[in-house]
């Protein structure tokens, strides 16, 4: 018999050999697919359908058609690399290590997954909320292990990313910037009379209320520029918005039509607007900042360079995170839609004012939002019609302006509401209102200097404005039923060419109100159906307010002009000296470090204060915080934030700071007004 060599045992521990090779590719391959599936679900569907449902992101972002597209490949392929190289790197270690790593990465992203389901169907937020994820993430990678019914639809799932890209790409609101169908647009015709050019600013997060002093009248003291654009045109104080959202309340102001889709307010989707309606015989200069109403044709393209794709990959990273989080997330996404400064921007400064102590304007000129310091080179006499308009936001959040131009710096998570948080909210929304009224009288200098300001139909207005009320601070529902008189209700200015005297005009006006009445007085047809009545013809009948949310869902707001609110009540200790006084406590000041070199004339100052103090400090207890001796604010200790922080103080008066070094001490308040200073750390 002849012998036979027998063949020496498999080592399934070591890689495959050539025999095994074609279906160790196959299993890698199903491995591949149950990954990229997973990843859709955590990452790729959560963060396009947020992306999608945020067209104005794209347009604030000045993105291009190659970053969009760019910015989903990144979403819909990039997750899954690290994944497929630690699986790859794994190869090498043979069969039961490969299966012990995907099991591990199942079970990672089951859990990743049951976060985001968790935080919208159940009351658990934090460790909980983890602790409970492990456990589904742990149970779901056993089942994958032991089942194959689990693993086949994870099989035929990774075919989603393709689907969600696509459902973003063709049927999201965002799919109008990616791919706009159409540049259309009914162009007004001109009727007999003069073509006066127009000025229009549009501010945004602007209550009226916010203005308004003591009497009911523009705060002269406070925002003495526009109450001098009040005391030279028609003030209509019983204006309001159409709703608390830029994307639904600019269109409709521009289109004089009431809100019924919530389309992205792109020029495709609104092809009849104020711009086309001036296009045929107006040169167009506009400055837009989350929308694009004007189509190409029509506008001048902004000078302001594009941010491109950088800045949209780590704002997409950041709401990653907050997808993720096990929290929920205390940052508003629009607080990305921050202004660039002319600095930033790298453009040229606008030309500086003449010298005022009270302004250094001079000094801050690089201060300016790139945005307005395009708009205000731009106003200058043209032989041809021309309509400049500027949407600015300002005084919108994020808030880092003092009333002088200067920033400061803030954490991106601060609290707007809640005890002490919303009243510093406010405060800092109002210290930005000041700068913005600076804006106005640098605009109105302008017009003045050019010879326009007589000849131009002058409009100043805001989009909507927000709640600071506590409980219902912002700009949503809940705001709408419990303060719409801060939400609804904006400044309303028109300045008619060759007007000198002010006039006030109690009319029920609404925003789609707008076009119509800048259709009159530039004596334009606008040639399709508009809402909107215009400030020429007879007040409209009714007083109720029609108000959405959403669009095509109008909530009838009722209620006249608003009451002033009052101002933010000042402490007797802010502006006095502090002597010598004894040590009591201690407290932490993350950005202590800021005020070791101060430098005014580069425009920055370190005008907010935050920090924590130790747990027996009971919440309600007063700080006093002082800058080279003088008490600049006081503010309350309240219940840790999110980011551990149990105070933050605001200080507006930049004469507080001097130029070098810097000395911050916080103290300690009594019940019976005794100061204890604090050792800061």
């Amino acid at each position: 018999m002849a012998e036979r060599t027998l063949a020496p045992p498999r080592d399934h521990t070591a890689g495959p050999d050539r025999r095994e090779r074609p279906q160790w590719w196959r299993s890698e391959l199903a491995r591949l697919a149950e990954v990229t599936a997973l990843v859709g679900l955590v990452v790729t569907q959560p963060l396009l359908d947020v992306l999608g449902r945020s067209p104005d992101f794209f347009l604030f972002h000045r993105a291009s058609r190659g970053d969009v597209l760019l910015l989903v490949a990144l979403i819909a392929l990039a997750p899954t690399v690290p994944f497929a190289l630690l699986g790859a790197l794994a190869v090498p270690a043979g069969r039961l290590i490969r299966a012990a790593v995907h099991t591990t990465f199942v079970g990672l992203l089951l859990a990743a997954l049951a976060v985001q389901v968790g935080r919208h169907v159940t009351p658990l937020r934090g460790v909980p909320l983890l602790v409970a994820a492990g456990v589904a993430g742990a149970a779901g990678a056993a089942a994958h292990r032991r089942w194959r019914a689990p693993r086949r639809v994870l099989r035929v799932a990774a075919a989603g990313p393709l689907v969600f890209v696509g459902l973003f790409l063709f049927a999201s609101p965002a799919s109008a910037v990616v791919l706009p169908r159409g540049e259309g647009g009914a162009a007004g015709i001109a009727g007999a009379g003069a073509h006066p050019p127009v000025v229009m600013i549009v501010l945004d997060e602007l209550p009226l209320v916010s203005l308004l002093g003591p009497d009911g009248h523009i705060d002269a003291e406070r925002y003495p520029n526009f109450a001098a654009l009040a005391a030279g045109s028609t003030w209509y104080p019983n204006a309001t918005g159409v709703s608390g959202w830029t994307p639904y309340a600019l269109p409709a102001m521009l289109t004089g039509r009431y809100p019924e889709q919530g389309a992205a307010p792109h020029y495709s989707q609104y092809p009849d607007n104020l711009f086309t309606a001036l296009g045929g015989l107006y040169r167009i200069k506009a400055e837009e900042s989350i929308t694009r109403l004007c189509p190409p044709s029509r506008c001048e393209q902004a000078t302001t360079p594009e941010q491109g794709l950088g800045v949209l990959v780590r704002e997409s990273g950041k709401l990653m995170g907050r997808i993720a989080a096990p929290v929920d997330s205390r940052v508003d996404p629009e607080d990305s839609y921050r202004e660039r400064t002319a600095a930033e921007a790298g453009l040229d400064a606008a030309e500086p004012v003449p010298d005022d102590p009270k302004f250094r304007w001079d000094t801050l000129d690089d201060n300016q939002p790139a945005r307005f310091t395009s708009f205000l080179a731009g106003l200058r006499p043209d032989p041809r019609p021309t309509l400049h308009f500027l949407h600015l936001l300002m005084p919108h959040s994020p808030w880092a302006y003092l009333p002088s131009g200067a920033h400061y710096a803030a954490p991106e998570d601060l609290p707007n509401d809640g005890t002490g948080w919303v009243d510093l909210a406010r405060a800092r929304h109002l210290a930005q209102l000041g700068y913005t009224d600076r804006l106005i009288g640098e605009t109105l200098r302008t017009l003045r200097a050019t010879g326009l300001y007589d000849k131009a139909l002058v409009v100043v207005t805001a989009d909507h404005g927000v709640s600071f009320r506590r409980d219902w601070q912002g700009r949503g529902m809940d705001a709408i039923e419990h303060a719409a008189n801060e939400v609804a209700w904006v400044p309303m200015f028109v300045k008619e060419p060759g007007q000198r005297a002010g006039r006030v005009d109690d009319r029920n006006w609404e925003h789609v109100d707008l076009l119509p009445t800048i259709a009159d007085e530039t004596h334009m047809r606008v040639p399709w159906q508009m809402d909107g009545r215009s400030a020429k013809a007879a007040p409209r009948e009714r007083a109720d307010k029609r108000f959405y949310d959403r669009p095509g869902q109008p909530v009838t707001i009722t209620g006249g002009v608003p009451a002033p609110l009052p101002p933010p009540a000042a402490d007797p200790l802010v502006g006095t000296r502090v002597g010598n006084v004894p040590v009591g406590g201690s407290a932490t000041v993350a950005n202590r470090d800021a005020f070791d070199a101060v430098d005014p004339a580069r425009g920055g100052l370190p005008a907010l204060v935050w920090g924590t103090v130790p747990d027996d400090v009971p919440d309600g207890t007063r700080l006093a915080v002082a800058v080279n001796g003088t008490v600049g604010a006081v503010a309350p200790v309240v219940p840790p934030d999110a980011g551990g922080r149990r105070f933050a103080a605001f200080l507006p008066d930049d004469r507080l700071f001097a130029a070098g070094a810097n000395r911050l001490d916080l103290y300690r308040v009594g019940d019976d007004g005794a100061l204890r200073r604090l050792t800061l750390s």
